[in-house]
């Protein structure tokens, strides 16, 4: 029997299917340093690396480009990523792919360039366009091997088989995924990400903290994705408020201390915890904050972080008041002893809007601009995203539009 993804191989509760990613993860301060040493080991010759311009401000472009050309490969960079990468940003990356006639691609960024050098690679390779691949294993033919080096704590791309891509006409997000997308090696250097911006780092910590809040408790979630989701919950608990007070101190610039100071080691917990709740997405699933999230990133352009941030206290409220939503494992983590359900959903909604409020991320849709006479369309949209299907308590688009009308 074939088995899709979030799909149960047997009926009993108890029965799960894991298709993970098993590259490789190298971590510590100045692994990007190694970056050609592992392109060349994984076979290597022509590479393209596909980043942003912020990225290659901060420095962190010229310092991968002197280890692969050292590790003497030939090397191009594209840099036209946008944030929320649509089709026109990855077929420009495939088309310099093929420019470069590329035989091995470099994420280098936050997940919008992670997340565009994986769509590139489905375009490059198989040809078509990014909606062809909307889904999971639309891919025939064989893809590039890859690499992935976040420079922000957030997305957990790099450890995800995943392309969210916008689609061009209505700006609706698609997740394309295949098992040759994923990256066959991982760097994560907590020297990149502490150079995000303020609002860069609150928005994808966020992102990573709601990554691990909704993977625990989905329907698609087993002990091995809620192995992940706990530690990273863990992590990016103990890294967020400090990482948030290090860069208030900083006079709202990100940290450049040397590589074992306090900073950089906070910084690594915020990176690793992002890491783990994206393995726990990529052996699970989402929910709904996700789902209300998307429609208020194509219509509004709001930030993926903040649009989940400002969504998910309400979601966990709407959880918990079902029986079995299971928030008492990452309750535990969060406070110590246990919690019934309801109180569990209460604390951890409590929990989410102070770390928003210190993060300085809005509370409110309409101090996003949003309108409210766009909340039905926006409720009708949420509940048709995937990532809502595998919410613990399920949600109509009333109750979608319920939740907007309470966080509006």
């Amino acid at each position: 029997m074939a088995i899709k993804r979030g799909q149960r191989p047997l009926e009993a509760g108890d029965s799960w299917s894991i298709d993970t990613a098993p590259g490789r993860v190298l971590y510590g301060a100045g692994v990007i340093d190694l970056v050609g040493e592992v392109v060349r080991e994984l076979g290597g010759r022509r590479v393209l690396v596909v980043a942003d311009p912020g990225v290659a401000a901060a420095g962190h472009v010229h310092r991968a480009s002197v280890s692969l050309r050292e590790a003497g490969l030939d090397l191009a960079v594209f840099y036209g990523v946008g944030e929320n990468p649509g089709e026109r940003h990855v077929a420009a990356a495939a088309g310099a792919a093929r420019v470069h006639e590329a035989d091995f691609l470099v994420g280098l960024g936050g997940g919008s360039a992670m997340d565009c050098a994986k769509g590139a690679n489905f375009v490059f390779t198989n040809g078509g366009r990014m909606e062809d691949y909307w889904g999971f294993g639309k891919a025939s033919k064989p893809m590039l091997p890859s690499v992935g080096v976040p420079c922000t704590a957030g997305t957990g791309s790099e450890s995800q088989s995943f392309a969210v891509i916008s689609r061009e006409d209505d700006h609706r997000k698609m997740a394309c995924g295949d098992p040759k997308a994923r990256f066959a090696a991982t760097l994560l250097d907590p020297e990149l990400v502490r150079t995000a911006p303020p609002e860069v780092m609150a928005a994808t910590g966020l992102d990573a903290l709601s990554h691990a809040l909704e993977s625990f408790v989905c329907t698609a979630a087993n002990p091995y994705s809620r192995m992940f989701a706990s530690e990273g919950f863990a992590r990016l608990l103990r890294g967020f408020d400090a990482v948030v007070e290090a860069q208030a101190e900083n006079g709202g610039r990100a940290g450049r201390g040397g590589a074992g100071d306090r900073t950089t080691e906070l910084w690594g917990e915020m990176l690793l915890g992002a890491h783990f709740a994206g393995a726990a997405i990529e052996a699970s699933m989402l929910g709904a904050a996700h789902g209300l999230a998307n429609p208020l990133t194509a219509r509004y352009e709001i930030t993926h972080g903040v649009a989940v941030a400002v969504m998910l206290d309400h979601v966990v409220l709407f959880n918990g008041a079902a029986d079995g939503a299971g928030y008492g494992g990452l309750a535990r983590l969060a406070f110590g002893g246990g919690s019934e359900n309801g109180v569990a959903s209460e604390r951890l909604a409590e929990l989410w809007a102070g770390l928003r409020d210190r993060a300085c991320v809005s509370a409110r849709l309409r101090d996003l601009g949003v309108r409210e006479g766009d909340l039905d369309l926006l409720a009708s949209q949420a509940a048709e995203q995937w990532t809502a299907q595998f919410n613990p308590r399920s949600a109509s688009p009333s109750d979608m539009l319920a939740l907007y009308r309470a966080a509006f």
